[in-house]
C-alpha cells in the first residue's frame, strides 16, 4: 500500500511540475458583442464581416468604425526553473569532474582471477590446535 502512494504522489509531483511551467494562448474573435469563434493555441478564425481599410494613398478619407474584435489571451507558465551551468568556479568543476569519474567507474567489473597472495607461502603451523583444544568434529 506504501508503495502505491508513493507511485502516485510521484506522478501528481510530475504533473503539477508540468502544468505549472507549461505556457499557452487563447484568441477569441468577437463580431458585435457575439463570441464567434474561439481557438486555443492559433488564431480564431474571422467572421468575414471585417472592414477593409482604405489604403494611404487613396482619395477616400471615410472612417468606419469595425464591429468586430479580436482579444488574445495568453496564459504564462513559471520560467525561473532554468540551471544556468556556465558560470562555475574551480570548486565545483573539480567536484562535478572527480563525481563523474568516480560514477562512471563504479560500474566496472571486478576481475575476480586476481590472487594477490599467490607468490606468497603460507604461514607453518606450529601447534594443531584441534588437538590442543581438544576439540573434535563428529
Amino acid at each position: 500500500m506504501k508503495a502505491i502512494l508513493k507511485k502516485i504522489s510521484a506522478v501528481l509531483m510530475a504533473f503539477v511540475v508540468l502544468f505549472t511551467t507549461l505556457s499557452f494562448s487563447f484568441s477569441e474573435h468577437y463580431c458585435g458583442d457575439h463570441l464567434v469563434d474561439f481557438a486555443l493555441f492559433s488564431k480564431a478564425e474571422s467572421c468575414g464581416m471585417a472592414m477593409e481599410k482604405a489604403s494611404p494613398n487613396s482619395d477616400c478619407n471615410a472612417i468606419k468604425k469595425d464591429c468586430c474584435s479580436d482579444i488574445i489571451k495568453q496564459v504564462k507558465g513559471q520560467d525561473e526553473l532554468n540551471v544556468v551551468y556556465t558560470n562555475l568556479d574551480l570548486e565545483q568543476q573539480v567536484f562535478l569532474t572527480s563525481f563523474t569519474y568516480a560514477y562512471l567507474n563504479l560500474f566496472e567489473g571486478i576481475d575476480t582471477k586476481i590472487n594477490a597472495f599467490e607468490d606468497y607461502s603460507p604461514p607453518l603451523v606450529q601447534k594443531d590446535f584441534n588437538v590442543f583444544y581438544g576439540v573434535f568434529r563428529i
